[in-house]
Order: C-alpha cells, then sequence, then structure tokens
C-alpha cells in the first residue's frame, strides 16, 4: 500500500469514531420518543466516550483534518445538543405546552453556538479553560437528572428540567470559565485531603451510581459559575482583562486539540 492511500486510510479512522458518536445521538433520540428513557440517557454518555477517542486517535495517527474537525462538530450538534433536548422534552417538558419546547430548543440552540463559539476562537484559549460550559457537560446534567431524578421517584422533576435546561443553555454560551484539565499534572505532590476526597467520590459512584453521577455534574456544572461570582467579586477587572478577552491569551497557551477535545 502507497504512502497516498494509507494516508487515506488513517484518515477514515478517527471519523469511524466520530460515527459512533453521531449513530448515539441518533440512537438516543430514537428512543426519547419512545419514551425508553433510560437507554436513551445511557446513549449521550455513550456518546462522550466516542467523542474523547476520535480527538485521541486522530492525534496518535497524526491523521487531524479540517473535515474531522467540522465533522465532529456536527455529531456533537446531534449528540450533545439535539438529543438531549429531546430527551428532556419527552420525559419532563411536554406537560409545559410551548413554554416546554422552548426551553428544550433554548438549550440545543445554544449548544450549537457554544460549539460555533469554540471553533471560532480556540486558538485563542487557555489551554487550562474552556470558555462557557462545555457541551458535552451540559448533555450529561440532563442524562444524569434523568438517571438521578427516576431512580429518586421525585415528582416535582419536570419543574427542575424545566428550570434545568435554559439554565445550562444559559451557561454554554456565558463567558464563565471552567477547566478542561488538560493541564492536569498527575506528578505533581498533592495533599492527603484531595486523596480522602477522590476516594469518597469514588465510593459513592461505586454504591449509588445514580446519585455519585448527579453530584459530580452538578458539582462541575454549579463549581465553575460559584468560582467565578468570588473572582468577580473579590477583582472584578483582573478576571475581564485575564480570562474573558482571548487576545490577552499568549500564543504558547493555545489549545491543539481536534477534532474530539472541543466543547
Amino acid at each position: 500500500m502507497g504512502p497516498k492511500n494509507r494516508r487515506a486510510y488513517i484518515l477514515v479512522v478517527p471519523s469511524l469514531f466520530t460515527t459512533g458518536n453521531l449513530f448515539c445521538g441518533f440512537y438516543s433520540i430514537i428512543h426519547s420518543f419512545t419514551n425508553n428513557f433510560e437507554a436513551a440517557a445511557y446513549a449521550i454518555f455513550l456518546a462522550g466516550i466516542f467523542d474523547v477517542l476520535d480527538g485521541r486517535v486522530a492525534r496518535i495517527t497524526h491523521s487531524t483534518s479540517k473535515f474531522g474537525v467540522e465533522y465532529d462538530s456536527i455529531a456533537d450538534v446531534v449528540s450533545f445538543g439535539v438529543a438531549p433536548a429531546v430527551l428532556a422534552y419527552v420525559w419532563a417538558l411536554q406537560p409545559f405546552g410551548r413554554l416546554g419546547w422552548a426551553s428544550a430548543f433554548f438549550f440545543a440552540a445554544c449548544g450549537a453556538l457554544r460549539l460555533a463559539r469554540f471553533n471560532t476562537i480556540a486558538e485563542e484559549l487557555p489551554k487550562a479553560y474552556f470558555l462557557g460550559l462545555p457541551i458535552p457537560a451540559a448533555a450529561y446534567s440532563i442524562a444524569a437528572s434523568y438517571i438521578g431524578l427516576s431512580q429518586l421517584q421525585f415528582e416535582y422533576a419536570p419543574y427542575v428540567v424545566l428550570l434545568l435546561s435554559p439554565l445550562l443553555g444559559f451557561l454554554m454560551v456565558s463567558s464563565i470559565r471552567y477547566r478542561s484539565f488538560k493541564d492536569l499534572d498527575l506528578k505533581r505532590k498533592r495533599s492527603f485531603v484531595w486523596i480522602v476526597v477522590i476516594v469518597i467520590g469514588i465510593a459513592v459512584i461505586a454504591t449509588q451510581p445514580e446519585l455519585g453521577l448527579g453530584l459530580l455534574f452538578a458539582y462541575y456544572v454549579l463549581g465553575g459559575a460559584l468560582r467565578e461570582v468570588y473572582l468577580f467579586i473579590k477583582n472584578p477587572s483582573d478576571r475581564q482583562k485575564k480570562y474573558i478577552a482571548p487576545q490577552f491569551v499568549t500564543t504558547d497557551q493555545t489549545q491543539e486539540d481536534p477534532p474530539g477535545g472541543k466543547s
């Protein structure tokens, strides 16, 4: 096999994982319409695994391409924008009529805007943070909400989702910073408290996965927002200078993570 043919073959590999991501989103939508909400929720989580793998495979095989980036974004709109919006609407928001579908649409539209903004300014953002809530995290929050609230048989779940969907949409298009964990150095020394917290987290997820997943995403979503409020109160001018305006970021801080590390 010549070099050109080999290159053409390698370019297909990450796209297969992206197609798996897209399939999971489509699978989730189909099962939402058949009221199999558990399968729909777990399909969104599975889509996230494919979304991570396509970027990793592309970098390992040195087969990143603009096609891969664009295809991945389209798949993400379906799996992390439309699929969780459909899940939220069919599961909880239908009784609210127009308000319900407007809430679901707002989530999906903000997810698409989030991806478009990321693709536009990704090279200007610091590696350690995302600008706005990543769309996979927002989608996972909807999926985890179904799993957790259905397990608890919480009777006011529709009202929670009615507020949660637009809130997540707003956070996706906001200027709030969320950790990307791409700068995480596992070799650095950590305090003993962090080890205890990690062990407790693993124990909770292992014994009560439904509750553990919900708490995990609640911590990520709310933690980033509360941190920004604290930093703004502490020093608003410094926060605006360092974190909102991309032009203050130097080139050696830019992230290069096509096609699977976006959001």
